[in-house]
């Protein structure tokens, strides 16, 4: 911590820690709505000008990616605030087309984006990433062997991540369920992308 405390005031790696430092000792529950929105507009004000905490946002990199992206990966994710797939793999900007939405499943309009970044922007790479504690996993395991009931559109999505859960045995201790279910989860939606007319075209393509 005494390291983060010591940067230079005008490193903007310390700045951006300082800010983050600021933030948690405020508490995170503590931030009401005016509250956050401007700590991001605080964040955003030195991407903007050019001095963020990250060296890839020169106006120079800005300025190519703005004439067109060229991701190498496409990757869906979890929408948890806490498994961010840029910061997760270290990755700059226009590196990865990352859809995100809870418990990463698969429904119409992430068909339709997973789709999109096949056939405009051809990634040559597909990731389904699980994470641990995944809350809407934890939510379909509950329903599927608890009888748990949730709001409706809640509801909805846990339908995506229900059908993935057949094989398990709820006689596990809790947390071996939840890890199993995330994995079973991860397995059920990449056997959906790869079961898919348009997945079997793209794959005559290459």
């Amino acid at each position: 911590m005494r390291r983060l405390l010591e940067t230079s005031p005008g490193d903007p790696v310390g700045r951006r820690r300082r800010h983050d430092n600021e933030r948690r000792a405020a508490g995170v529950h503590g931030i009401h709505g005016g509250r956050g929105l401007g700590s991001l507009e605080g964040g955003q004000r030195p991407f903007r000008c050019g001095s963020g905490a990250l060296p890839d946002r020169a106006e120079e990199v800005l300025a190519d990616l703005a004439r067109g992206q060229h991701p190498f990966a496409t990757i869906l994710g979890c929408s948890d605030s806490r498994v961010p797939p840029e910061l997760v793999f270290d990755a700059s900007f226009g590196e990865l087309f990352v859809i995100r939405v809870a418990g990463n499943v698969l429904g119409p309009t992430i068909a339709g984006t997973l789709q999109y970044a096949g056939v405009h922007l051809h990634t040559p790479l597909l990731i389904v990433l699980g994470h641990e504690g995944c809350g809407a996993v934890e939510a379909a395991i509950a329903e599927k062997f608890h009888g748990a009931r949730h709001r409706s559109r809640i509801a909805l999505l846990l339908a995506d991540i229900i059908p993935a859960l057949e094989a398990l045995d709820p006689e596990l201790p809790p947390t071996e369920l939840l890890n199993a279910g995330i994995d079973a989860n991860v397995r059920w939606t990449l056997r959906k992308i790869t079961g898919s007319p348009e997945w079997r075209e793209r794959g005559k393509r290459k």
